[in-house]
């Protein structure tokens, strides 16, 4: 399948190939002519689309559609100009792995990182505790994102966000060794695992809706539940010390009120906690920026980070350098939980 990725497009391009629905609705305009407003994406990027045609059903999320189209910008932002659209047939023998965004590592490899965190744990009430967590995740955990657009928004994101925060944790215990280990990964394992009640996603890593739970309590509030529930599970009382800090991490971890937190994190490791949060977010999208901005040059403003980003020229990078860093451009898991998609 030869076409050109979506971090590549330019204005006045044309574009004809296919691309991944993330989200789709028909809506009017203001002179009251239909149309359908979606968000399209391949592997190295998501871009808005519009087709000025009233008469098209809009795709389901997570479908496989053809399109062709023209590069357009609005307001500082590429978007797409749709001249036909239709759904992808068999016949058409779509490569899906050029076109879900998945984590640069396989599922059960990051899985096998975390398992290894756990089996060394020394507190048996923290390790029984997330082992329980886990358990409540259910399978789920091996394609579900940690966003439905922002950070980590791919097939097995969540485990990809947990393992790189787990990395950080032990680089930055060797600065700061007093730091309690276990409650520290404990906190990093748990801290979004509610992700998985808090939004419905298919198993290419599509969320195309939140759920009815992370509507109305979010995944901070709603794991706290999950983590007094798996504390029953385990035969551990409720008012283990433990248990109260591990609950206190996951509902305080966005730091302040502004970002969803009742608490601020008002413990060592639960201040590294949302600072190795933050970090690992905030890393995750501008690698995504830089992989679809040229060099020498600044992305669109990325209303998240309230701020537009220069990709530096590198005198050690190439081109195809850029290209094939694992942290920058996410590779397709080895396993085929996809194949049965179109």
């Amino acid at each position: 399948m030869d076409q050109s990725a979506v971090a590549t497009f330019a204005k006045d391009q044309k574009f004809e190939g296919f691309l991944l629905v993330r989200s789709a609705e028909q809506r009017a305009s203001s002179n009251g002519s239909r149309y359908l407003d979606m968000n399209l994406c391949d592997r190295t990027g998501e871009i808005n689309a519009k087709l000025w045609d009233g008469a098209y059903a809009p795709p389901k999320a997570g479908s496989i559609v053809k399109v062709r189209a023209l590069v357009t910008e609005y307001n500082g932002r590429l978007q797409l100009r749709i001249n036909k659209l239709r759904d992808a047939e068999e016949a058409d023998n779509v490569d899906l792995s050029l076109l879900i965004p998945c984590a640069p590592y396989p599922a059960k490899d990051m899985r096998a990182q975390i398992d290894e965190t756990i089996a060394n744990m020394k507190n048996t009430v923290l390790q029984k505790v997330i082992l329980e967590l886990l358990s409540m995740a259910g399978a789920e955990l091996e394609y579900f994102p940690a966003a439905q657009k922002l950070h980590h928004a791919e097939r097995s994101g969540l485990l990809h966000h947990t393992t790189t925060m787990l990395k950080g944790a032990h680089a930055i215990l060797t600065v700061y060794p007093w730091l309690d280990a276990d409650l520290l990964f404990a906190g990093v394992i748990a801290h979004d695992l509610s992700k998985i009640r808090e939004m419905k996603s298919d198993e290419a890593g599509n969320v195309n809706d939140y759920t009815t739970v992370g509507l109305l309590l979010g995944h901070l509030v709603h794991g706290v539940s999950q983590v007094a529930e798996a504390a029953r599970r385990a035969g551990i009382e409720a008012d283990n010390e433990y248990v109260l800090l591990l609950e206190h991490m996951v509902i305080s971890h966005h730091g302040e009120a502004e970002f969803g937190s009742p608490r601020p994190p008002m413990f060592p490791e639960a201040e590294m906690l949302h600072w190795l949060d933050v970090l690992d977010a905030r890393m995750n999208e501008m690698g995504g920026i830089l992989q679809r901005t040229p060099a020498g040059a600044f992305s669109e403003r990325i209303w998240s980070l309230d701020r537009r980003v220069y990709h530096p020229r590198y005198l050690s990078e190439t081109p195809a350098e850029i290209e094939e860093k694992p942290e920058r451009r996410p590779r397709p898991d080895a396993d085929t939980a996809y194949q049965g998609l179109l």
